[in-house]
């Protein structure tokens, strides 16, 4: 807006001036027949002249037939007796309309200097607009190094511990920080040391910078935030410099908080760039340790930091006088992601059969971003449908959007590969009923989401936070459930279950290789997954084994594959019938709700 004002007043002024010099030029240049002052007594005999206006020395003659004409008489002598002089009748000087303006030669400087002036202006404004770009251009190089860091209006931050669902124990470890900061005295007279760091760890999504917000905004003190990645720049040198710059701006402002979100664009391992020791990320990760525990120890800065990968950060940085805390934030479980829910749900209009601990149980290993995105996709729903309150239905509806995509309504599969659909997911469906320790079938269906022609709902009737190795065996089984339907009902298979097989040879080798789940290969693990950076990223895994070993391992992987395969066809033939009926219903209707399943079952 104040851009649109400023740019308004300078068109406008230039508008005016334009405006003025063409009216002075029109003025000035208007061409007027000039005449004698022995002419203009002659005229004025002969009763042609109606009205002379003085202006000075300047006489301005309009004639009866409107004609306007202009003569000079001399300077100091007035008008009057210049034509009583010349022989002018008293009656017709008194029948004449005589006026007297204003000295015109008071003018004549400006006017003179005007057409000067207005030039010479605006080359002057044009020299002083080219000499700020030019500062400006200055001034950005100036500050090429300064800290991008933005501080938060403490008034503007809304967000406490009481906005965030669940993370208790993430809490109960940043409310001491709060704690800290308001009344750090009481721990002082102890002798505790203020922590120099906390490092926020956790899967994307969990909320670490939302709970990095709720430590803002109960401290009520100064916040500066940045990125990782803004640290960083092609030149070397700059990253350090705005390192330094951030410091020296927080312990002005000190009691603060710098929070650091996604640390590990600059925090990686040293020595493991293409520049060796001397790039510009190591340079800058160098200064960042300095500053948290360098000479210079005595300012009360916390930095708070971010990262979903702390495996791949410098050991230097997670030590004791740097990051002094380390807090896990973990996936929610049930209660966490129903309180999640309830938060998320406030200003949306919900009906009043709407159940959120239903919704908590069909999410497991939801994220509270991913519960956020689940209500929001609802909502956009129920607003496509022309609803005006948010039903069940359209929030379960929503879980599977953002598990498997939107529905391709226009993929219609012919009768033959919709049957085909209709025995695989009936395969996965029964395999996971029958067997102990497969998690219950919530939903089947065949209509076609994402890339999935049809898909089987499988969800644990409590959070699990370990797994057996009956788990995975069974779990293995549901996988190539649906591949084995097809092999024994068709007698041939698509290319529908290479998602399955896919999966169950991952699973397979993590017993293996990470889990020490195998009888013949002993309590140890095999292979460490190593990220190697050259000209990009890449997960290079380095063998710790023989090749020897690497061949029993392949041929245990087979063998928990088809072990799995062989009780999957074990129970389908035994409840060849059931799968029939489930088919059936499935081509009839398209989609089966766990009722409806349960009831065929029974």
């Amino acid at each position: 807006m104040k851009n649109i004002i400023k740019n308004f007043v300078i068109f406008f002024l230039i508008f005016a001036v334009i405006g003025g010099i063409f009216s002075l030029y029109n003025n000035s240049f208007k061409s007027v027949e000039a005449i004698s002052i022995s002419q203009l007594v002659q005229d004025i005999n002969q009763d042609k002249v109606e009205k002379i206006n003085v202006t000075g020395d300047r006489l301005s003659i309009t004639f009866k037939d409107k004609v306007e004409k202009q003569s000079t008489k001399e300077t100091g002598e007035s008008l009057s007796n210049l034509l009583k002089n010349y022989g002018v009748e008293t009656n017709k000087l008194n029948a004449l309309n005589i006026e007297v303006g204003k000295d015109p030669n008071s003018g004549i400087m400006f006017s003179s200097i005007l057409p000067f002036l207005i030039p010479a202006l605006f080359i002057l404004g044009l020299i002083w607009f080219m000499m700020r770009q030019v500062s400006g251009v200055n001034n950005r190089a100036m500050s090429f190094g300064q800290s991008g860091a933005k501080q938060a209006d403490q008034e503007k931050i809304k967000v406490t511990f009481k906005d965030v669902a669940g993370a208790q124990e993430a809490k109960t470890d940043l409310e001491e920080i709060v704690e800290f900061l308001k009344s750090p005295q009481k721990f002082i007279a102890l002798g505790a040391k203020i922590p120099k760091g906390v490092l926020l760890l956790g899967s994307p999504g969990t909320g670490k910078t939302l709970l990095s917000r709720a430590v803002a905004g109960e401290a009520k003190v100064p916040f500066f935030h940045i990125s990782g990645s803004e640290f960083v720049e092609m030149f070397v040198g700059v990253g350090a410099s705005r390192v330094r710059d951030l410091f020296k701006k927080a312990k002005k402002a000190s009691p603060c908080i710098i929070f650091i979100d996604e640390i590990d664009a600059v925090g990686r391992q040293r020595g493991a760039g293409l520049g060796g020791s001397h790039d510009e990320r190591e340079q800058t990760l160098n200064q960042i340790l300095t500053e948290m525990d360098g000479f210079d120890n005595q300012t009360n800065v916390i930095v708070l930091a971010a990262t979903n990968r702390p495996d791949v950060l410098d050991p230097a940085l997670l030590r004791p006088g740097r990051f002094d805390r380390q807090v896990v934030i973990d996936m929610p479980d049930i209660k966490d992601r129903e309180a999640i829910l309830n938060i998320h749900a406030k200003g949306k209009p919900m009906a009043p059969e709407v159940d959120l601990k239903t919704v908590a149980q069909r999410t497991p290993g939801f994220s509270g971003a991913d519960l956020a995105n689940v209500l929001n996709e609802a909502a956009i729903l129920t607003a496509r449908q022309n609803k005006k309150v948010i039903s069940q239905q359209n929030i379960l509806d929503s879980i599977e959007r953002v598990l498997l995509g939107p529905e391709r309504k226009s993929h219609i599969l012919s009768d033959k590969e919709k049957e085909i659909t209709a025995y695989h997911e009936a395969g996965h469906a029964i395999v996971a009923h029958y067997l102990e320790h497969a998690d219950p079938v919530h939903k089947i269906s065949i209509i076609s989401r994402g890339r999935a022609a049809g898909y089987t709902i499988n969800l644990p009737s409590e959070d699990k936070k370990m797994h057996s190795l009956a788990d995975f065996i069974d779990e293995m089984a549901v996988l190539l459930g649906g591949r084995v339907a097809e092999q024994l009902f068709f007698d041939e298979v698509t290319t529908g279950a290479s998602n399955d097989l896919e999966r169950a040879t991952s699973m397979a080798r993590s017993l293996i290789t990470q889990f020490g789940m195998n009888k013949k290969l002993g309590l140890r693990t095999f292979g460490k997954k190593e990220e190697m950076v050259f000209l990009g990223k890449e997960i290079h895994e380095r063998r710790d084994y023989s090749e020897k070993t690497a061949e029993v391992i392949d041929q245990e992987i087979s063998n928990y594959v088809e072990e799995a395969a062989k009780t999957a066809e074990r129970v389908i033939k035994e409840n060849e019938t059931k799968i029939k009926d489930v088919v059936k219903e499935l081509i009839a209707k398209e989609t089966i709700e766990k009722a409806e399943f349960d009831s065929i079952m029974a």
